[in-house]
């Protein structure tokens, strides 16, 4: 293990970050998706700081193949904007940087001070020790570099993974009252990583759970659509109950999911989310993951006299009421209403999308919003390639379109 030194206010040096060589973390570097290599590699040559940060270095430490990767770094969103052919500049509070690859997107942030600027936003930029003092928890906080192998740990967060714990490293009654979607968080990655909470985590989460009552509807979708998504999803969802959590996120959900119907029907759903992810099966969309949430709670019993086109609208509209104030689009609710009745034998409208008609406004050019996007994949005569079509890769070119371009 190496140490990072730097010099106090009375010039002494001293210690503040320990660096883990390959040999000690173990991280498997072919895990590492490419062009999140690439997009570290560039930001380095630029002369900027650049670590892959948070959840991917977690899972890779877990022998996980992580599904995002994300990227800090001591480049300003203008100055990797400039960088980065394929670069979106998002948000106002906290301005962060999208790298486009096709449908994939990789986050570039700046390491942030912690500060607040005079116009209340958190643009306030910083160094990466300042930037690790202000991560949720300890075992997201580790900062990963790809090109040489080095693992920075300010936060003493290898001990919490050799303890199989979750510490948190801003004081709880600030934490939680600063962002409440903290609680969720700390409840899922218990469940999913199986490291305990230690004992002042679970009781801030007791004392501040009502604070979620808050929270705007996007973001709880948000959580719900992750957790629906993480293959753990009855352990989460209980667990969140226990503590007061779920009641806030789907307080219709939250009354029933204790009953053995709600149980066996996410326990299949986790089995499916785990094999997809395993490459054992097929991906499993959001409509499906709906249908295994509400299942056991539609009623069906009693419909049998209305039309195949009036049994489609009341289950639509029992769907909306058990995921509220959840917000997904109305085409996944649509899907899961069709799977729902084509498995209880039920002949379905023929006319297709006639919820969304009703319920999806049109978005400019005629575009429906929520719908998917078709993306042409002709090549414009004199025009770049389009990053969602890939790269040839013969033998000694590069593997990846962000390579392409760069070279």
């Amino acid at each position: 293990m190496l140490i990072r030194y730097k010099q106090d206010t009375k010039g002494r040096s001293v210690p503040f970050a320990r660096i883990y060589t390959p040999a000690e973390h173990h991280i498997n570097p072919n895990m590492i998706d490419k062009d999140a290599y690439w997009a570290v590699r560039k930001l380095q040559n630029s002369g900027a700081e650049a670590y892959l940060v948070g959840g991917a270095v977690r899972d890779l430490l877990l022998g996980l193949v992580p599904k995002d990767f994300d990227i800090t770094t001591s480049a300003s969103p203008r100055q990797i904007q400039r960088m980065f052919w394929n670069a979106r500049i998002i948000g106002r509070r906290f301005k962060l940087v999208h790298l486009v690859f096709g449908d994939k997107i990789i986050e570039c942030s700046t390491f942030r001070s912690g500060e607040t600027a005079e116009d209340g936003s958190n643009n306030v930029f910083g160094s990466v020790d300042q930037d690790a003092k202000r991560r949720d928890f300890s075992i997201n906080s580790l900062y990963y570099n790809p090109v040489n192998g080095q693992l920075l740990d300010f936060n003493n967060a290898m001990a919490d993974f050799r303890k199989r714990r979750i510490t948190s490293i801003i004081p709880l009654d600030q934490s939680f009252v600063e962002d409440p979607v903290r609680m969720i968080r700390a409840l899922k990655y218990s469940v999913t990583t199986g490291f305990r909470l230690r004992l002042d985590i679970r009781m801030a989460i007791k004392k501040y759970a009502t604070e979620l009552g808050r929270i705007s509807t996007s973001r709880l979708t948000e959580e719900t659509n992750k957790i629906l998504a993480s293959g753990h999803s009855y352990e989460i969802f209980r667990v969140l109950e226990r503590y007061g959590l779920l009641v806030y996120m789907l307080p219709c959900f939250s009354i029933y999911c204790k009953y053995p119907e709600v149980r066996k029907s996410l326990t299949i759903l986790d089995k499916k989310v785990m094999d997809a992810k395993n490459g054992k099966g097929p991906d499993i969309s959001l409509s499906e993951q709906i249908k295994y949430l509400v299942q056991p709670m539609v009623i069906l019993s009693g419909r049998e006299e209305m039309s195949s086109e009036e049994r489609f609208h009341e289950v639509f509209r029992q769907i909306k009421v058990l995921v509220n104030p959840m917000t997904p689009p109305n085409y996944e609710i649509e899907g899961a209403v069709r799977s729902i009745l084509n498995e209880q034998g039920y002949k379905i409208p023929r006319t297709k999308n006639r919820v969304v008609k009703q319920n999806r406004p049109q978005a400019r050019g005629g575009q429906k919003r929520g719908a998917p996007i078709r993306r042409s994949r002709k090549r414009a005569a004199g025009g770049a390639r389009p990053a969602s079509i890939p790269v040839a890769t013969p033998s000694g070119e590069p593997k990846t379109s962000a390579e392409a371009h760069d070279l």
